[in-house]
């Protein structure tokens, strides 16, 4: 049997629009064993009743394709999926699944494939390298695919930083938030992302995290998509009038992370709770670090 722990992510981080993304200390665990035949999934945890247990689980999904790069096909599978990623609130439930697909098919199998196939095939079933590159290697990554390699640069989160992390009980799909971005923006917000991304993977690598304040700033995702749940815009207003800065969409949402590092900021947490709090849905926070092992 092999027993897998993959990370949850976040993505976009503000302006790192597609390219950047961060592990987190919050763990989705997959067992898997070969049997003599047939598939038997078994799901606990969270959101367990949204999860598949029949051939179109992802987990599944992705060990096949793993056996087809291989070479290689068991003649039956158990698996069992422990979920504590919520599913479609942005912290990368579907790229731990694949990631723990992939990892858990390639130890079954005395692991022909490296970290760096690995990381191809997951790119090849996710789409795009944002959050499965953190999940797969842990830390801060960043990473762009261009004509079908992905390039990327890791580095360790900062002991220091804190995820303050609130997820609401209403799900958002990543298509959804696909569909409400624009075909095209202006060159001045084009701009101001480039340099805001820029500015915040400098002070994410060189740890100078008072420069984070003034870098989270977005024009290409988050204007668009926090239209699509009302509380999501009122609590990104309430927390400009509070100068709570240090705050961002999580992937394409509707998790938020309040980003902090010091003990000085205490009270602007307390003024982030009652901000959430003052919303119709239920939330929940979390308090997260970030991980630098990735999938193990």
């Amino acid at each position: 049997m092999v027993r897998v722990t993959v990370p949850a992510t976040t993505a976009n981080i503000g302006p790192g629009f597609d390219c950047l993304g961060i592990a987190l200390s919050l763990y989705n665990e997959i067992e898997a064993e070969e049997i003599e035949k047939g598939l038997l999934i078994e799901v606990e945890g969270r959101d367990k009743e949204e999860i598949e247990t029949n051939e179109g689980n992802l987990i599944y999904q992705s060990m096949l394709k793993t056996f087809d790069r291989i070479g290689w096909h068991p003649k039956g599978l158990r698996i069992k999926q422990y979920n504590r990623i919520p599913v479609s609130r942005g912290l990368g439930s579907s790229a731990a699944c694949i990631v723990g697909g992939i990892m858990v098919a390639n130890k079954l199998k005395n692991s022909p494939l490296s970290k760096e196939e690995m990381l191809r095939l997951a790119v090849e079933i996710e789409g795009h390298p944002d959050n499965v590159t953190p999940a797969l290697f842990g830390g801060v990554v960043v990473s762009c695919q261009d004509q079908g390699e992905t390039n990327y640069v890791r580095f360790p989160v900062h002991e220091a930083l804190k995820f303050i992390v609130a997820i609401p009980e209403v799900q958002l799909s990543t298509k959804a938030s696909r569909g409400a971005l624009p075909e095209f923006v202006p060159f001045k917000d084009a701009v101001l992302n480039v340099g805001k991304s820029s500015l915040l993977v400098a002070a994410l690598m060189s740890g100078e995290l008072e420069k984070i304040s003034c870098s989270l700033k977005d024009r290409l995702h988050q204007p668009y998509r926090i239209s699509l749940i009302d509380s999501l815009k009122n609590i990104f207003q309430e927390a400009e009038k509070q100068e709570i800065n240090q705050l961002f969409l999580s992937g394409a949402g509707p998790s938020i992370v309040y980003l902090t590092w010091n003990q000085e900021k205490e009270e602007k947490e307390k003024i982030f709770y009652r901000i959430i709090e003052g919303m119709p849905e239920e939330w929940n926070i979390v308090t997260l670090k970030g991980d630098n092992e990735g999938v193990k």
